[in-house]
């Protein structure tokens, strides 16, 4: 099963990506991871995607569905995957499209997970994040023991600049903008499953192995 994850930031699609992912037994594909990963190994698409981020520029969509590529042709990619982060834009879907295509293979299913704009706002602006292990906090839904303190190395936790309401309703603004059209490609395709993304983590995983046509979320 070939799965992609929509959700605006905030919306917890990372999270459910990942569990959705264990519980079905198949590989997750973290568009951000795999451009660390790239830089850290420094492969040829990692050094051609730092030189684009290092001028501060989007990396071009041909850089990201290499590495994309790549990763699909990897064997814990043979009997599934969920997409998280990618795609972005409709040129990036119907580029996924193609790789599956020549895979023998398609998207089964968009999952959007869909939360309010206030909901996301209350969530964004109370993030914390470790300086460094990066594991991120949430002064209300998932404090850390110690306030300004990570549980897992001790490391200082801290907001980013960008975590202004101001700014994440501009970011809001784009994210809507951008994935409106790629709503509607999923929709149009009859694969869009739409989530409700404002309840309990547990409860939105459950909902999402439904619309898969799956009983319980302890099957893999």
């Amino acid at each position: 099963m070939f799965l992609v994850f929509l959700g605006a930031p905030g919306a917890g699609k990372g999270t459910q990506a990942a569990v959705v992912a264990e519980k079905l037994g198949v590989a997750h594909i973290a568009s951000g991871d795999l451009f660390r990963q790239a830089l850290e190994k420094g492969t040829e698409l990692g050094k051609l995607a730092k030189s684009y981020m290092d001028k501060g520029t989007l990396v071009p969509d041909e850089v990201t569905i290499k590495l994309i590529s790549e990763r699909l042709n990897a064997p814990d990619c043979k009997g599934g995957a969920v997409f998280d982060g990618f795609p972005r834009t409709i040129d990036q879907a119907k580029a996924l499209d193609n790789m599956m295509a020549n895979r023998n293979s398609a998207i089964d299913k968009a999952i959007y997970i869909e939360v309010p704009e206030t909901a996301l706002l209350k969530r964004l602006t109370g993030r914390w994040i470790c300086r460094k292990c990066q594991t991120p906090y949430h002064e209300v839904s998932s404090p850390p023991k110690v306030k300004g303190v990570c549980d897992k190395c001790g490391g200082e936790l801290y907001q980013r600049t960008d975590d202004t309401e101001a700014t994440i309703r501009e970011r809001l603004k784009v994210y809507f903008a951008k994935t409106t059209p790629l709503l509607d490609y999923y929709k149009a395709a009859g694969k869009l499953a739409s989530i409700d993304g404002n309840q309990d983590i547990k409860k939105v995983s459950e909902k999402i192995i439904q619309a898969l046509g799956r009983r319980s979320t302890k099957a893999k």
